[in-house]
Protein backbone atom coordinates (compact mmCIF):
# COMPACT_ATOMS: atom_id res chain seq x y z
CA UNK A 1 0.00 0.00 0.00
CA UNK A 2 1.22 3.29 -0.97
CA UNK A 3 1.40 6.08 1.77
CA UNK A 4 -1.64 7.79 -0.30
CA UNK A 5 -3.87 4.69 0.61
CA UNK A 6 -3.17 3.06 -3.13
CA UNK A 7 -3.27 -0.87 -3.19
CA UNK A 8 -0.18 -1.99 -5.89
CA UNK A 9 0.88 -5.30 -7.15
CA UNK A 10 4.11 -5.92 -5.84
CA UNK A 11 6.99 -7.27 -8.66
CA UNK A 12 8.18 -10.41 -7.52
CA UNK A 13 11.96 -10.20 -8.12
CA UNK A 14 13.22 -12.71 -11.11
CA UNK A 15 10.39 -12.53 -12.61
CA UNK A 16 9.82 -13.50 -16.02
CA UNK A 17 8.81 -10.39 -17.16
CA UNK A 18 12.12 -9.44 -16.13
CA UNK A 19 14.98 -9.08 -18.82
CA UNK A 20 15.20 -9.06 -22.79
CA UNK A 21 13.20 -11.14 -25.00
CA UNK A 22 15.27 -13.59 -27.08
CA UNK A 23 14.10 -15.94 -29.92
CA UNK A 24 15.47 -19.99 -29.49
CA UNK A 25 14.92 -22.44 -31.32
CA UNK A 26 13.78 -26.00 -30.76
CA UNK A 27 14.71 -28.74 -32.70
CA UNK A 28 12.08 -31.95 -32.56
CA UNK A 29 12.63 -34.52 -34.91
CA UNK A 30 12.90 -33.56 -38.35
CA UNK A 31 11.07 -29.98 -36.79
CA UNK A 32 12.68 -26.85 -35.94
CA UNK A 33 10.44 -24.35 -33.48
CA UNK A 34 10.65 -20.96 -32.86
CA UNK A 35 10.21 -19.62 -29.92
CA UNK A 36 10.04 -16.08 -28.53
CA UNK A 37 10.18 -15.26 -24.90
CA UNK A 38 11.82 -13.65 -21.90
CA UNK A 39 15.36 -15.01 -20.85
CA UNK A 40 14.21 -14.76 -17.48
CA UNK A 41 11.90 -17.70 -18.36
CA UNK A 42 12.27 -21.19 -17.03
CA UNK A 43 12.72 -24.88 -19.18
CA UNK A 44 9.18 -25.09 -18.04
CA UNK A 45 7.40 -22.18 -19.33
CA UNK A 46 9.59 -23.48 -22.89
CA UNK A 47 7.85 -26.80 -22.53
CA UNK A 48 4.42 -25.45 -22.25
CA UNK A 49 4.87 -23.16 -25.31
CA UNK A 50 6.10 -26.54 -27.28
CA UNK A 51 3.35 -28.65 -26.00
CA UNK A 52 1.08 -26.06 -28.10
CA UNK A 53 3.49 -27.03 -30.74
CA UNK A 54 4.30 -30.35 -30.86
CA UNK A 55 1.51 -31.97 -29.66
CA UNK A 56 3.33 -33.70 -26.40
CA UNK A 57 2.19 -32.81 -22.84
CA UNK A 58 5.33 -30.78 -20.92
CA UNK A 59 5.11 -33.73 -19.13
CA UNK A 60 5.99 -35.85 -21.81
CA UNK A 61 9.26 -33.66 -22.86
CA UNK A 62 12.57 -33.46 -22.38
CA UNK A 63 14.83 -30.11 -23.01
CA UNK A 64 18.33 -30.94 -23.33
CA UNK A 65 20.96 -27.47 -23.97
CA UNK A 66 24.62 -28.14 -24.71
CA UNK A 67 23.85 -31.83 -24.34
CA UNK A 68 22.58 -31.83 -21.04
CA UNK A 69 19.26 -32.07 -19.71
CA UNK A 70 17.09 -29.26 -17.99
CA UNK A 71 15.51 -29.37 -14.84
CA UNK A 72 11.98 -27.88 -15.09
CA UNK A 73 12.70 -25.18 -12.48
CA UNK A 74 15.95 -23.94 -14.08
CA UNK A 75 15.81 -20.31 -15.78
CA UNK A 76 17.67 -19.93 -19.24
CA UNK A 77 19.44 -17.06 -18.79
CA UNK A 78 21.32 -18.53 -15.50
CA UNK A 79 22.08 -21.46 -18.11
CA UNK A 80 23.33 -19.57 -20.55
CA UNK A 81 20.88 -19.85 -22.82
CA UNK A 82 20.84 -16.65 -25.23
CA UNK A 83 19.30 -15.09 -28.61
CA UNK A 84 19.61 -17.53 -31.00
CA UNK A 85 20.20 -20.85 -28.98
CA UNK A 86 19.51 -24.64 -29.84
CA UNK A 87 17.61 -26.84 -27.68
CA UNK A 88 17.23 -29.94 -28.51
CA UNK A 89 13.30 -31.43 -27.50
CA UNK A 90 12.96 -35.62 -27.18
CA UNK A 91 10.14 -37.55 -26.22
CA UNK A 92 10.67 -39.28 -22.85
CA UNK A 93 10.70 -42.83 -23.06
CA UNK A 94 7.92 -43.96 -20.94
CA UNK A 95 5.82 -41.71 -22.54
CA UNK A 96 6.75 -42.92 -26.10
CA UNK A 97 6.53 -46.80 -24.62
CA UNK A 98 3.06 -45.99 -23.66
CA UNK A 99 1.37 -44.23 -27.02
CA UNK A 100 3.36 -47.54 -28.40
CA UNK A 101 0.81 -49.69 -25.98
CA UNK A 102 -1.77 -47.99 -27.36
CA UNK A 103 -1.41 -48.38 -30.70
CA UNK A 104 -0.65 -51.96 -30.47
CA UNK A 105 -4.00 -52.50 -28.60
CA UNK A 106 -5.36 -50.41 -31.04
CA UNK A 107 -4.56 -52.57 -33.64
CA UNK A 108 -5.62 -55.60 -31.72
CA UNK A 109 -9.02 -54.22 -31.67
CA UNK A 110 -9.59 -53.86 -35.21
CA UNK A 111 -7.77 -56.67 -36.06
CA UNK A 112 -10.54 -58.38 -33.18
CA UNK A 113 -13.07 -56.74 -34.64
CA UNK A 114 -13.02 -57.61 -38.67
CA UNK A 115 -12.36 -61.37 -37.13
CA UNK A 116 -15.40 -61.39 -35.89
CA UNK A 117 -17.18 -59.57 -38.71
CA UNK A 118 -16.21 -62.70 -40.47
CA UNK A 119 -18.38 -65.23 -38.26
CA UNK A 120 -20.97 -63.30 -38.19
CA UNK A 121 -20.74 -63.16 -41.54
CA UNK A 122 -20.81 -66.75 -41.40
CA UNK A 123 -23.49 -67.33 -38.73
CA UNK A 124 -25.83 -65.20 -41.09
CA UNK A 125 -26.08 -67.80 -43.49
CA UNK A 126 -26.45 -70.56 -41.12
CA UNK A 127 -29.37 -68.52 -39.35
CA UNK A 128 -31.13 -68.64 -43.04
CA UNK A 129 -31.07 -72.37 -42.56
CA UNK A 130 -32.49 -72.48 -38.93
CA UNK A 131 -35.48 -70.39 -40.43
CA UNK A 132 -35.68 -72.94 -43.03
CA UNK A 133 -36.12 -75.79 -40.09
CA UNK A 134 -38.11 -73.64 -38.14
CA UNK A 135 -40.57 -73.26 -41.31
CA UNK A 136 -40.36 -76.97 -42.33
CA UNK A 137 -41.30 -78.07 -38.59
CA UNK A 138 -43.66 -75.73 -37.89
CA UNK A 139 -45.74 -76.86 -41.21
CA UNK A 140 -45.01 -79.98 -39.89
CA UNK A 141 -42.65 -81.57 -42.03
CA UNK A 142 -40.78 -84.44 -41.00
CA UNK A 143 -37.21 -83.57 -40.78
CA UNK A 144 -33.90 -85.74 -40.41
CA UNK A 145 -32.14 -85.97 -37.68
CA UNK A 146 -29.22 -85.32 -39.75
CA UNK A 147 -30.20 -81.98 -40.47
CA UNK A 148 -30.12 -80.51 -36.90
CA UNK A 149 -26.81 -82.21 -36.18
CA UNK A 150 -25.32 -80.46 -39.14
CA UNK A 151 -26.45 -77.24 -38.34
CA UNK A 152 -25.52 -77.62 -34.57
CA UNK A 153 -22.01 -78.60 -35.63
CA UNK A 154 -21.59 -75.71 -37.87
CA UNK A 155 -22.65 -73.42 -35.42
CA UNK A 156 -20.18 -74.97 -32.62
CA UNK A 157 -17.30 -73.81 -35.58
CA UNK A 158 -18.17 -70.47 -35.24
CA UNK A 159 -18.12 -70.36 -31.36
CA UNK A 160 -14.96 -72.04 -31.82
CA UNK A 161 -13.65 -69.33 -33.99
CA UNK A 162 -15.01 -66.75 -31.62
CA UNK A 163 -13.14 -68.44 -28.43
CA UNK A 164 -10.15 -67.79 -30.10
CA UNK A 165 -10.11 -64.47 -30.71
CA UNK A 166 -8.49 -62.55 -28.52
CA UNK A 167 -10.29 -59.34 -27.79
CA UNK A 168 -10.81 -56.03 -25.11
CA UNK A 169 -12.69 -52.99 -25.39
CA UNK A 170 -15.43 -52.63 -27.75
CA UNK A 171 -14.18 -55.78 -29.90
CA UNK A 172 -14.88 -57.86 -26.48
CA UNK A 173 -18.58 -56.52 -26.29
CA UNK A 174 -18.93 -57.82 -30.14
CA UNK A 175 -17.30 -61.50 -29.73
CA UNK A 176 -19.78 -61.53 -26.71
CA UNK A 177 -23.24 -60.55 -28.45
CA UNK A 178 -21.96 -63.35 -31.39
CA UNK A 179 -21.63 -65.45 -29.06
CA UNK A 180 -24.67 -65.32 -27.40
CA UNK A 181 -26.54 -64.83 -30.79
CA UNK A 182 -25.27 -68.06 -31.75
CA UNK A 183 -26.15 -70.03 -29.09
CA UNK A 184 -29.57 -68.74 -29.12
CA UNK A 185 -29.39 -70.55 -32.58
CA UNK A 186 -28.59 -74.04 -31.29
CA UNK A 187 -30.80 -73.64 -28.16
CA UNK A 188 -33.75 -73.02 -31.21
CA UNK A 189 -32.39 -75.72 -33.16
CA UNK A 190 -32.63 -78.28 -30.13
CA UNK A 191 -36.09 -77.26 -29.55
CA UNK A 192 -37.40 -77.92 -33.09
CA UNK A 193 -35.65 -81.51 -33.17
CA UNK A 194 -37.34 -82.23 -30.08
CA UNK A 195 -40.62 -80.77 -31.34
CA UNK A 196 -39.86 -82.46 -34.74
CA UNK A 197 -39.11 -86.01 -32.91
CA UNK A 198 -43.21 -85.73 -32.14
CA UNK A 199 -44.56 -83.65 -35.27
CA UNK A 200 -48.19 -82.69 -35.42
CA UNK A 201 -50.08 -84.21 -38.92
CA UNK A 202 -53.25 -83.34 -39.21
CA UNK A 203 -53.85 -85.48 -42.34
CA UNK A 204 -52.96 -88.58 -39.69
CA UNK A 205 -50.66 -89.81 -42.31
CA UNK A 206 -46.43 -90.11 -41.80
CA UNK A 207 -44.20 -87.53 -43.40
CA UNK A 208 -40.82 -88.24 -44.66
CA UNK A 209 -38.06 -86.14 -45.37
CA UNK A 210 -35.09 -86.84 -47.03
CA UNK A 211 -32.77 -85.03 -47.85
CA UNK A 212 -29.32 -84.27 -50.07
CA UNK A 213 -26.32 -83.22 -48.32
CA UNK A 214 -23.48 -81.05 -50.99
CA UNK A 215 -20.57 -78.89 -49.78
CA UNK A 216 -20.19 -75.26 -49.06
CA UNK A 217 -17.45 -73.51 -50.80
CA UNK A 218 -15.78 -72.89 -47.27
CA UNK A 219 -15.95 -76.40 -46.70
CA UNK A 220 -19.11 -77.02 -44.89
CA UNK A 221 -21.81 -79.11 -45.51
CA UNK A 222 -25.32 -77.60 -47.20
CA UNK A 223 -28.40 -79.10 -47.48
CA UNK A 224 -30.93 -79.53 -50.29
CA UNK A 225 -34.17 -81.74 -50.48
CA UNK A 226 -35.08 -83.30 -53.77
CA UNK A 227 -39.03 -83.08 -55.18
CA UNK A 228 -42.29 -84.29 -53.27
CA UNK A 229 -43.87 -87.28 -54.16
CA UNK A 230 -47.00 -88.82 -52.79
CA UNK A 231 -49.16 -92.18 -52.46
CA UNK A 232 -51.75 -93.58 -50.48
CA UNK A 233 -50.08 -94.51 -47.50
CA UNK A 234 -47.24 -92.57 -47.01
CA UNK A 235 -46.11 -89.16 -48.61
CA UNK A 236 -42.69 -88.72 -49.13
CA UNK A 237 -41.98 -85.17 -48.62
CA UNK A 238 -39.48 -82.93 -49.54
CA UNK A 239 -38.25 -79.26 -48.98
CA UNK A 240 -36.19 -77.27 -51.35
CA UNK A 241 -33.60 -75.96 -49.17
CA UNK A 242 -31.58 -72.60 -49.88
CA UNK A 243 -27.96 -73.40 -50.27
CA UNK A 244 -25.56 -71.79 -48.11
CA UNK A 245 -22.67 -70.14 -50.45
Amino acid sequence: MRPNGMFVQKREVGSVHDGPMINITVTHASSNHELYLPNQSTFWDVKKLLAHKTGLRSEEQRLFFKGKEKDNEEHLHREGVKDKSKLLLLEDAASKERKLEEIRKHNEMLKASEAIAAVRAEVDKLSDRVSALEVAVDGGTRVSDKEFLVSTELLMRQLLKLDGIDAEGEAKLQRKAEVRRVQNFVDTLDSLKARNSNPFNQSGKTVKVTTQWETFNNGMGSLNAPTSTSSSSTNNVTQDWDRVD
